[in-house]
């Protein structure tokens, strides 16, 4: 059996390649600093895409999305305006996407939210 570890990293993996194959671009992935990190920075066109990935075995904790609480996005609002500050770059708007990928009957099955926060 994964450690909680393993299966995020591996849900992150699965993340990455569907943003791919939606067309966006990865510029950056487990962004850290002192105040948390960022799962995936992606560009979408003009736009910064914060993307929080939540892989789940079970349901036994709630759902994947039940896991991105108003306190997460705010603390990922507060982490991209820290993000942008280092950037040399310009982007017209920021948005905050979820994957939230769950595993049933060995099978993970995954919802995109585009601009949920």
């Amino acid at each position: 059996m994964a450690t909680a570890h393993e299966l995020g990293r591996y849900g992150e993996e699965i993340a990455v390649d569907f943003l791919l194959a939606e067309g966006l671009q990865i510029l950056e992935r487990n962004w850290r600093c002192s105040e948390g990190e960022i799962d995936i920075l992606a560009r979408d066109g003009p736009v910064l895409v914060i993307v929080e990935v939540k892989t789940r075995s079970g349901r036994t904790h709630g759902t994947a999305f039940e896991a991105v609480t108003p306190a997460k996005f705010t603390r990922l609002r507060a982490l991209a305006s820290r993000w942008l500050k280092t950037q040399p770059e310009w982007f017209a708007s920021v948005r905050i996407d979820v994957i939230a990928l769950e595993r049933f009957a060995g099978e993970f099955v995954l919802r995109y939210a585009r601009g949920v926060s």
